[in-house]
């Protein structure tokens, strides 16, 4: 296996065993409505986002 494949997997690791700790309830404001959602939710949401623009930048970046 590659150095980065291990880094890769043990970064998920982390991350999804950081997602599942966290359980509380969280407030959130959407500009207007205010949302009161797990925790959990958001931490994954904000994990697929961010997924989402790494590889849309590496994508642009392979394409140059």
């Amino acid at each position: 296996m590659r150095l980065r494949t291990i880094g890769f997997l043990v970064l998920a690791a982390l991350a999804i065993w950081f997602i599942a700790v966290n359980t509380g309830s969280v407030t959130i404001r959407l500009w207007v409505p205010t949302v009161t959602i797990p925790l959990w939710a958001v931490l994954t949401v904000t994990l697929v986002v961010g997924m989402i623009l790494g590889l849309l930048i590496a994508r642009r970046r392979a394409k140059r």
